[in-house]
């Protein structure tokens, strides 16, 4: 990870089209690793930190997230991207291309917040409670085994700590609040939703609705797939992305 300003980011530096990567409320760079491996020698994978955890408990929400983002992508002066996101920066990256439909060649949302989601953030998690913690955190996933204990283990140091803890009910408030049914008209760029038929958080009624509701879109289900379709099934994730950045964009 580069550290610059007050930026951390990864950014493989492979072509000139930029993809940015936004992950979720307790996401990481690993959730996107199948990505970065696959594409990032032919395009420009970028993957800013969202400081969710470390922001001024008084500013913590979205709107502050969207600023991140706005301020980091003209710190890079990136003329044109591409917007993935999953979970929670699938809400973000539907902020920014309201916000800057210009600039915005693309967008793929994963799994993502906006309409409506059911997600341990919406209430003060059970500090302390492993398995707790453990149980939600293999929610998340249609097989169990992908939550690891590494991962596990990195999701209750979190919510074990009362000011993260604090700042991810927040954030999950925020998103609440931010919902978006009557703003994604105005999207047009191509978008590719990518849903897992299993996803409990954002069932697959809300791929669905995602798919009525934005006009130049196109809807992929993955089977046997919980929340984030990108870490269960990464071959089939990227077969999708592939065939559909081939079509929209020219590297």
């Amino acid at each position: 990870m580069i550290e610059e300003d007050k930026f951390k980011y990864l950014e493989t530096g492979g072509g000139k089209h930029n993809l940015v990567l936004l992950h979720g409320l307790l996401g990481q760079l690993s959730n996107f690793q199948g990505i970065i491996e696959h594409f990032g020698d032919k395009y420009n994978i970028v993957f800013p930190h969202l400081p969710i955890l470390e922001m001024p408990v008084k500013t913590v929400g979205l709107d502050a997230l969207l600023n991140h983002i706005n301020e980091f992508i003209d710190y890079k002066g990136y003329e044109k991207v591409s917007v993935l996101g999953n979970s929670l920066g699938g809400h973000l990256a539907q902020l920014y291309t309201l916000k800057n439909p210009e600039r915005v060649e693309t967008m793929i949302l994963t799994g993502s917040s906006g309409l409506f989601e059911s997600s341990m953030g919406s209430t003060f998690p059970q500090r302390g409670n492993y398995e707790y913690v453990k149980t939600k955190t293999q929610e998340t996933f249609y097989d169990p085994a992908v939550a690891t204990k590494e991962l596990v283990d990195e999701v209750f140091e979190t919510v074990n700590d009362r000011m993260k803890a604090i700042r991810i009910v927040a954030t999950a408030k925020s998103a609440i609040r931010h919902n978006l049914a009557d703003k994604l008209h105005r999207i047009t760029c191509p978008t590719l939703l990518v849903w897992g038929k299993q996803d409990h958080v954002t069932p697959p009624f809300v791929g669905e609705k995602f798919k009525e509701l934005l006009v130049n879109s196109e809807l992929c289900f993955v089977d046997k797939c919980g929340h984030a379709p990108m870490m269960e099934h990464p071959d089939t994730f990227n077969t999708f992305l592939e065939e559909f950045l081939n079509k929209h964009i020219s590297n």
